[in-house]
């Protein structure tokens, strides 16, 4: 039996980073682990192919080869995973869809044959089972969320990783807060469910031997949920591990409360982690309460920022504008909070309220819902009538993402970044693909680009004020090119 895996194709979105993987030569972020992670739980007289179409077109080849095509992906891939599954059924194949876009929205794709959702651990057993003794259900749905421990570790055969920038890892599933525009309690519950730190030695111990060098990222989407653990079992491994790998760097996503704990914090520098995503969403605390986002409540959030950025962690943060308790000030109150901040990599959108979230459901109630999200979280959409006024929102919207990304605004938030970073010097390295990297930055942004003045004066404010961050610097002239096309193509009428 040969299974294709599909994965649909990202849009161009603020983390596609697409406009940036072509200054180091990579066609994709990170390949999708969802499917390498369902490979190894296949039967074994079934021969798995990864057709990731963010990294090369669906080929016909392909489709001649298969016998059955699973399909996963995220909301923002809707359009892309549309198009797929249509080839799939034109060739003849029965098509098998799950992970978070299907669990959403099973209803908005008729062309599937069988759904099999929420965890495969849970689900994925059962319709193997079915489709070998030939009774296959349409549905599957999970009665529980699994423990971590029996996930395998990932394929990486399937993998040409010389396309990808990074590679990825997960380690936890499952948030302990509540925010009421977030799904992914949702999708796996409150409860932080982990897998042990030999596993992730393992799977880390795969890669490496796969002949992976380079950076890694933990896609938990609450890396700190467990402390104890992360502090007992997990860092600690990493810490040895990166002693005999010190080359490999990780990132993740964290809640802002890690400001609060300095053990944890300088364990994870330790353990090798350069980056953080941060969701802070707005500096307003009657928005903060009413997204029921209580951990960041209360607190000098700005000095959060500059306490991970010292401590040696680069914050990318999270922003939403259009919560009930938002007025016309928000904007500038949002553009001063972050580039007083310092976060270089500001992702900022439109409250949405995805399926399943306790914003969703109360916007359903009152009547004031659109329909679905898009998935992508810049592209100035929503699916809520906002409090404010929709008019009156996507102006200043698109005030905020203009100033923001603006060479003059941009390249002096990395300044503000840069005089607070004090990473370890064992983080800062260059290689063969960064000094490419760079050459080729002189050329589109130094001498083409229309920030070629700010361009300059940053590199030579840095070699003068911060030397050993000079590939630092470079790493964020390049961020901002991206996000500066992102900006422009969202906010052209």
């Amino acid at each position: 039996m040969n299974v294709l895996l599909v994965y649909p194709e990202f849009p161009d979105t603020f983390w596609s980073y697409k406009h940036a993987l072509k200054f180091i030569r990579k066609n994709a972020y990170t390949p999708p682990l969802g499917l390498l992670t369902l490979a190894p739980m296949l039967p074994e007289h079934w021969t798995p192919r990864l057709a990731d179409l963010n990294v090369a077109p669906l080929k016909a080849v392909d489709l001649q080869w298969a016998d059955i095509v699973f399909i996963s992906g995220m909301v923002v891939q809707k359009n892309s995973a549309h198009q797929a599954i249509a080839r799939c059924k034109e060739a003849g194949l029965p098509v098998v869809a799950g992970g978070p876009l299907f669990s959403s929205e099973p209803e908005a794709f008729g062309q599937v044959d069988h759904f099999v959702l929420d965890e495969a651990e849970e689900t994925l057993p059962r319709f193997l089972a079915d489709y070998e003794a030939g009774t296959p259900q349409p549905v599957y749905r999970a009665e529980k969320h699994p423990e971590l421990a029996q996930t395998p570790i990932p394929d990486w055969d399937l993998v040409e990783m010389k396309k990808y920038s990074a590679m990825c890892i997960q380690y936890s599933r499952g948030c302990p807060y509540q925010c009421e525009f977030c799904n992914i309690t949702t999708l796996f519950g409150h409860r932080p469910r982990i897998k042990s730190a030999d596993q992730v030695v393992a799977e880390l111990d795969s890669l490496y031997d796969h002949g992976w060098r380079s950076d890694v990222f933990f896609v938990d989407d609450n890396f700190i949920g467990h402390k104890k653990h992360l502090k007992t079992e997990l860092l600690p491994a990493l810490i040895r591990w990166r002693q005999e790998h010190p080359e490999v760097k990780f990132y993740t996503e964290v809640s802002i409360n890690l400001s609060d704990d300095v053990q944890l914090l300088d364990m994870m520098v330790s353990a090798g982690f350069t980056t953080v995503f941060v969701g802070i969403e707005t500096p307003d605390e009657a928005g903060l309460e009413e997204a029921h986002k209580q951990q960041n409540r209360h607190r000098d959030m700005v000095e959060d920022v500059k306490r991970l950025h010292r401590a040696g962690l680069q914050v990318q943060g999270g922003f939403i504008v259009g919560f009930d308790s938002d007025t016309p000030s928000i904007f500038q109150r949002q553009i001063d909070f972050i580039q007083n901040s310092g976060i270089v990599v500001a992702m900022v959108g439109l409250l949405q309220a995805p399926v399943g979230t306790k914003l969703y459901e109360r916007m359903k109630q009152a009547g004031r819902l659109l329909g679905n999200i898009s998935g992508d979280n810049a592209d100035g959409s929503t699916n809520i009538v906002p409090a404010m006024g929709l008019d009156p929102l996507r102006k200043g919207y698109q005030f905020l993402m203009q100033t923001l990304y603006t060479p003059k605004e941009y390249y002096r938030r990395v300044k503000t970044f840069l005089r607070d970073y004090t990473p370890p010097w064992s983080t800062v390295s260059v290689r063969w693909p960064q000094i490419m990297a760079f050459l080729r930055s002189i050329y589109h942004l130094g001498i083409k680009g229309k920030e070629r003045r700010q361009y300059w004066n940053l590199l030579g404010w840095t070699l003068i004020r911060c030397p050993r961050l000079f590939p630092v610097a470079i790493t964020m002239t390049i961020y901002g090119h991206h996000f500066r096309k992102i900006a422009e193509m969202q906010l052209t009428p």
